[in-house]
């Protein structure tokens, strides 16, 4: 007998609310907006997922870092950081937050993708951000049982699907009977209800939500193979950082400053995690956040890349010194 997800329809419905109230196609305005004392704005349009970690940046525009830097930020959800390249590529958005995974494959194909700076690293030790989860009654409980299983990730084919299958590798079981399916993660909850999948990667709340109701948190693939792995990155485009150094480096140190802000403001993060994610505060607060970092030093991205090519999901690895530009 499945176990009921209390609040997956109310906040199912908000996030894919979220996800879906800007139009990712339109051209972003070239003019420049007036603040509120007078002076001209930057527009730059930011994807960025509708999740939780989300929240660091939804506060500091709240807070205003960014219009103290000249810059109106727009946030476009997206489902992946690899879903936005091709709006990175035609201009549509000016920077992404998302997966390093992304921004490998681009390097690779010689898209000129780069990474300027860190977003947020996943937690080297106690609970993680993200986890495999599965519903109580799954009888899955280790890294192994997801062999043979389906298991969701927003984006197949990048650093969730790849993590999960050394963990299981690690485990004694075998990585390559592990079918991945491509599910967003506002679906989560539904969707395992629903016996589409037998198992789900995801981040809060939607972990959290599964967990709560009993649910199983099977494996903390980062933190089970590269502890501290970055969960997001800042990325822009080559041509970008050429044309437009300026706008570049306003917006980096304006992410610089908003990250060493919301990692000593977590009560703020969470108020805007629970605005715009639609949930009560009391689950915002309950939610694991992330390390927020500007710093790509220790974001494990070239050992992301050497697994990647162990496992065969690239050939070979990237330019790191093209790929990789800290701003």
């Amino acid at each position: 007998m499945k176990m009921r997800l209390a609040g997956i329809g109310v906040l199912a419905a908000a996030a894919l609310a979220l996800a879906g109230c800007t139009d990712s196609a339109a051209q972003p305005s070239s003019a420049p907006s007036d603040d509120a004392a007078g002076g001209e704005l930057t527009p730059v349009r930011v994807a960025a997922l509708p999740i939780a970690e989300t929240g660091a940046l939804w506060a500091a525009i709240d807070e205003g870092i960014f219009e103290d830097h000249g810059l109106d930020i727009e946030v476009v959800p997206a489902q992946g950081g690899a879903n936005a390249i091709p709006a990175l590529l035609s201009g549509d958005i000016q920077f992404a937050i998302g997966q390093p995974f992304g921004p490998i494959r681009a390097d690779l194909q010689d898209l000129g993708v780069t990474i300027v700076g860190n977003y947020a690293n996943s937690n080297a030790e106690g609970t993680d951000v993200n986890a495999v989860v599965a519903l109580g009654d799954s009888g899955i409980t280790r890294p192994a049982d997801l062999a043979g299983k389906t298991v969701s990730v927003n984006t197949i084919g990048a650093a969730g699907d790849l993590t999960i299958r050394k963990a299981v590798q690690d485990d004694g079981g075998d990585p390559s009977a592990v079918q991945f399916v491509e599910v967003a993660f506002p679906d989560v909850p539904a969707q395992l209800e629903a016996g589409t999948m037998d198992a789900a990667w995801a981040p809060d709340p939607f972990r959290a939500i599964i967990v709560g109701a009993g649910g199983t948190s099977v494996v903390q693939p980062y933190q089970a193979t590269i502890p501290g792995l970055s969960v997001l990155t800042n990325i822009t485009t080559q041509q970008l950082l050429d044309e437009n150094p300026e706008l570049v480096e306003s917006y980096s140190a304006a992410m610089s400053e908003a990250l060493d802000w919301a990692a000593s403001n977590e009560d703020a993060v969470r108020a805007a995690i629970a605005s715009n994610l639609e949930i009560p505060e009391e689950a915002a607060a309950g939610i694991t956040l992330p390390t927020f970092t500007w710093d790509l030093s220790d974001a494990g991205i070239e050992d992301l890349g050497a697994l990647a090519v162990e496992f065969a999901y690239i050939d070979a690895e990237p330019d790191y010194s093209r790929l990789i530009q800290q701003q």
